[in-house]
């Protein structure tokens, strides 16, 4: 029987780790470190499980999560996370992660977690799936009143790790002048005045990791 392929998108150290731990079980196909290689490799492999790094450069976790499952349906992913917010697990499960993993845990949950999604379900570290279930419970209809688009948490992504608004009009293939629009449409919109004031915005989202 030919062993499920996984495709790896991790650009730390734990990568590798990953890697050694899950085969001879399973097939890892590829290993990327960024979530627009992710994409691209992704297209062409047509993987059975994506094992996703939350906090990859130029496409963060959930971006280039929500475009895989666009891309292709029927790939499960595996979101693999430093950060037990509820808040943050909760929006990829409803919206297109199978899994939601901490890091501390993989050592002893990873195995279980390819096993459980292959099989159909949905698997959460135990450490916050009450959690998951008491925010539910406490306020299951709450929303922000202002969400940013998907084309602005690429644009701010790019922009708090740094990158000029000409290097992103490149990555995203796009305007300078779009990048610029929606720069300061997103400052104007959630009372943002400064640069700094952008990346700590962009660390709130958890588009970049806390400093």
């Amino acid at each position: 029987m030919d062993r499920p392929r996984i495709l790896i998108a991790d650009d730390t150290l734990f990568a590798e780790a990953f890697k050694d731990l899950i085969e001879p079980d399973y097939q890892v196909i590829k290993v990327v470190t960024d979530g627009k290689t992710l994409l691209s490799v992704a297209a062409e492999l047509k993987p059975d499980i994506v094992l996703m790094d939350m906090d990859m450069s130029l496409l963060i976790g959930s971006e280039a999560g929500l475009e895989l499952t666009k891309l292709l349906p029927k790939t499960k992913v595996i979101l693999l996370a430093m950060n037990d917010d509820p808040d943050v697990a909760s929006k990829a499960l409803c919206q297109w992660s199978s899994g939601y993993l901490l890091k501390e845990s993989a050592g002893v949950e990873l195995k279980r977690a390819i096993g459980e999604v292959l099989r159909g379900y949905s698997y959460v570290t135990p450490s916050i799936a009450q959690r998951l279930i008491d925010e539910f419970i406490r306020a299951p209809h709450q929303s922000r009143i202002k969400e940013l688009t998907t084309r602005q948490r690429q644009v701010l992504q790019l922009l708090a790790e740094g990158h000029s608004m000409k290097e992103a009009a490149e990555i995203l293939n796009i305007a300078v002048r779009t990048i610029a629009f929606h720069k300061y449409r997103i400052m104007e919109d959630f009372g943002l005045k400064t640069n700094s004031d952008l990346v700590r915005f962009a660390m709130r989202e958890h588009l970049i990791p806390d400093i």
